[in-house]
């Protein structure tokens, strides 16, 4: 018997043609990319240097729906039960390896965030001997005068308005897995199901460098 996809949710197709327009409107940032990496470089001849991108993601009660596949003439049933409680799922990935960091915080502002950089920058090492440049949007609490930001770690910002230019923004999907067409009964309930999901996401690298290596992407520069 034959099987149909019942939607839950529609997915945008990205077309090599409408990548190309994308990235066209934007080549300044393609040009100005590996320029940085490679300024950073030469700032710091012997430390390691690699380019990151980083982003944010809501995830909470309201059921996150997505299409499944059921035998043809069944109805298809989602169950549903929104509630509007929150938290956020920070995300680092270096699209040239398919390395990724995950943070799960309660909010977004600019004292979480030297909190999550922090973090991320404890775990990756990085400082005087290991430099990190890290492509993110121009959300208020990531340029905020008041962000602290760690030694080693540099913040190129991407142009407004440009999420076909930000690797980090393949990592929902996956990320979305396990919480898909599913209810949870409490945001701990939640935290617990996602974080097993990223500590299989940092696990299985290939996953990750498929989707969020852009053709454009430049390669790290590293000559220690």
């Amino acid at each position: 018997m034959g099987l149909l996809a019942a939607a839950g949710q529609k997915h945008a197709r990205a077309t090599p043609t409408a990548c190309a327009r994308a990235t066209k409107r934007h080549s300044k940032l393609l040009k100005k990319l590996p320029e940085e990496v490679e300024k950073l470089q030469q700032a710091y001849p012997e430390a390691r240097v690699e380019l990151w991108s980083q982003d944010e993601h809501r995830i909470g009660l309201k059921p996150i729906l997505r299409r499944v596949w059921a035998r043809k003439g069944t109805r298809v049933r989602a169950m549903v039960r929104p509630r509007y409680q929150w938290m956020y799922l920070y995300g680092f990935v270096e699209p040239e390896s398919g390395k990724t960091s995950w943070l799960l915080m309660p909010t977004v502002n600019t004292t979480v965030f030297s909190l999550v950089l922090s973090a991320f920058a404890q775990e990756q090492a990085v400082g005087p001997n290991k430099h990190l440049l890290l492509v993110l949007d121009q959300a208020g609490w990531h340029k905020s005068a008041d962000l602290v930001l760690p030694e080693g770690l540099h913040l190129l910002f991407l142009p407004a308005h440009s999420p076909e230019l930000q690797p980090a923004e393949r990592l929902w999907p996956l990320s979305n897995e396990p919480l898909a067409n599913r209810v949870f009964t409490s945001l701990d309930e939640l935290e617990r199901v996602q974080a097993e999901r990223c500590r299989w996401l940092q696990a299985h690298p290939e996953c990750i460098r498929g989707r969020a290596s852009f053709h454009w992407w430049p390669a790290s520069l590293n000559t220690t």
